[in-house]
């Protein structure tokens, strides 16, 4: 019994490293006739719109559009699969409210443009990867500003608790909110909640779950559909 067990384990690892390469693959394959697509769509939407008639504008709308999400998903897949793929380097102290900072820097067009205010606690020192943690960040909140309620500026709050070993970080923003029934599937690669109404590749929050196992912590949200939601998040103290 155990020797099948352990047969039965290797040849499940010998598999989804197969679909690894094949996924990386096929995506990065696939990329080159996409850009052809998307190339000669984009200029029948430049050279023949309003030339033809209403319905014939909007196929040719509707077909750079998918040729774009689908370019996004493509690069998705890529990173979601390389992220997977990299060694991780040996955890050191990291100040939290450094990282956090890193993020801000780089959503600060995003923060402005949408009139929003992200604010923190004093965020602690961890053991943890630096880069993958400022992206964590990045991910958590950038989707805080993208998924906001009309006519009401994103508010987001970082903050963090210590519990035994274990620190329990905190992303509390005032947007749309998820369904209850989405809870415990919004992690998966390409679950996209609002469809076209926002763009996106919808591997965002399956990076954030991957960073957070390599670290050795969950990661979970918490919502009242209409009123917001919070991500928590736990690193080893």
């Amino acid at each position: 019994m155990e020797k099948e067990l352990r047969e039965s384990k290797n040849e499940l690892e010998r598999l989804n490293s197969d679909l690894k390469h094949f996924s990386y693959a096929a995506s990065h394959d696939l990329q080159a006739p996409l850009r052809t697509v998307m190339c000669y769509t984009q200029l029948l939407s430049r050279q023949y719109k309003g030339k033809l008639d209403q319905q014939a504008d909007k196929m040719i709308a509707y077909t750079v559009e998918g040729a774009r999400r689908m370019e996004a998903m493509l690069s998705g897949l890529r990173e979601y699969w390389s992220f997977s793929e990299r060694e991780r380097p040996q955890p050191v102290a990291i100040d939290s409210n450094g990282a956090l900072a890193k993020a801000l820097d780089v959503l600060v067009v995003a923060i402005q443009d949408s009139g929003g205010a992200v604010t923190h606690d004093a965020l602690p020192t961890i053991m943890a990867d630096e880069v993958p943690l400022v992206l964590l960040f990045q991910n958590l909140i950038g989707n805080a500003l993208k998924y906001r309620r009309v006519r009401e500026a994103p508010r987001v709050h970082v903050s963090a608790q210590r519990t035994g070993n274990l620190w329990t970080f905190c992303v509390n923003d005032n947007g749309l909110g998820i369904k209850a029934e989405y809870l415990e599937t919004i992690f998966a690669p390409f679950k996209r909640l609002h469809g076209s109404e926002h763009p996106g590749s919808g591997i965002g929050l399956a990076i954030c779950q991957k960073i957070i196992e390599r670290q050795g912590g969950k990661i979970w949200a918490e919502s009242e559909h209409g009123e917001g939601s919070t991500f928590r998040f736990t690193i080893p103290a």
